[in-house]
């Protein structure tokens, strides 16, 4: 049984943070970007994986009927990896554009009087300082 099937039957599609229930239009954008960064890097069969995945996704009924479209993630970490950055990097690369938004919105909250939505309060309680510990050294 393939990914898509077992996926389908299991929900999981559903779920995927790959996949918004809204077409976003920055992924058009991204998409269109990403086959320029093809022309430059070339394919490698993982990305050419990738992007059948995309074109069952966007075919296939169950994501149709659902209204399921990839979402701009999905486009920058193929690109990510036709660039070369090792996957442990692709959650810090997709936080770094998020943060004017995110700063945006702490903004507004501290400054608007009048705000009424705000994401609940956050306070690091963990230790102020702390001394560097290579990894091998620290305790498991």
């Amino acid at each position: 049984m393939n990914w898509i099937s077992l996926s389908k039957q299991r929900g999981d599609a559903l779920a995927s943070p790959l996949f918004f229930w809204l077409y976003d239009p920055r992924a058009r954008i991204i998409k269109r970007l990403a086959e320029q960064v093809f022309e430059v890097t070339g394919r490698n069969p993982l990305l050419d994986m990738a992007m059948e995945l995309e074109r069952i996704a966007l075919e296939d009924e169950f994501f149709v009927k659902r209204k399921l479209y990839p979402n701009v993630d999905f486009y920058s970490g193929i690109i990510y990896e036709a660039v070369g950055f090792p996957t442990d990097f692709f959650t810090v690369l997709f936080a770094i554009p998020r943060m004017s938004g995110w700063l945006a919105q702490w903004q507004e909250l501290i400054t608007d009087p009048e705000q009424k939505i705000a994401r609940p309060r956050q306070v690091y309680s963990g230790l102020a300082i702390r001394d560097f510990e290579p990894i091998e050294k620290r305790k498991k």
